[in-house]
């Protein structure tokens, strides 16, 4: 059996239950896009804070940009880089309004053109707001497959998603990529994974290229 079987199937098994969690796909999609924004650099804790601050005052792009830029700041203070996500929020309000009637698109490089949108950005909220299937590369779908060996650790974020793209079907691009992320954080943890202490703790430390050579930086 192939690696991204063996891979597929404990994910499927594991996280499966994930994979018709419509409350994930249903976000209002601005609120994703900007709360993917406000993600970047930050804790996950933090990035929840602001976003449940920022959007008990706030809906929509027009609402954005009828408060001052120091209120902006204010309610997004927990998350970091907070004056420059402000700056960024209220230039994708305004394009939003301008040149989509509000609303977000649902292209690719469309959204790419949006500031402060980059690659996994424009995957998240193509595959969660629009149930488009892609694998959004985070720290975690960029770090496991490099030190299982699915992919070479030189390669960049799109040469991953492509190669991760190509070896999982379609229809489970959603739940690997579910997969990839509650993985990270339960197992495959970004300093000592948990094979270290035990490689019972990981069912990939068999064919894990980071477990039998013991180089875990990516």
């Amino acid at each position: 059996m192939s690696k991204a079987k063996i891979i597929l199937n404990y994910i499927e098994k594991r996280y499966g239950r994930y994979i018709d969690n419509s409350t994930l796909r249903n976000k209002k999609i601005f609120e994703l896009l900007i709360g993917t924004i406000l993600s970047q650099r930050t804790r996950d804790e933090n990035t929840d804070k602001a976003v449940s601050r920022l959007f008990s005052v706030v809906k929509t792009p027009k609402q954005v940009l009828k408060l001052s830029l120091s209120k902006l700041q204010n309610l997004i203070k927990p998350t970091g880089f907070y004056k420059q996500k402000a700056r960024r929020i209220k230039q994708i309000s305004k394009i939003l309004l301008e040149k989509y009637k509000g609303k977000v698109p649902n292209d690719r490089k469309e959204l790419m053109k949006l500031p402060g949108v980059g690659y996994k950005t424009a995957d998240i909220v193509l595959m969660y707001g629009f149930g488009i299937p892609r694998i959004a590369i985070d720290t975690h779908c960029n770090r496991i497959p490099k030190r299982i060996g699915l992919v070479d650790r030189e390669a960049n974020v799109e040469e991953v998603r492509k190669k991760l793209e190509s070896l999982f079907p379609k229809n489970k691009w959603y739940l690997i990529n579910l997969g990839f992320v509650n993985f990270g954080k339960e197992i495959c943890k970004p300093v000592n994974p948990l094979c270290i202490k035990d490689s019972r703790n990981c069912p990939f430390s068999s064919f894990c290229k980071a477990y039998k050579t013991r180089k875990f930086k990516v």
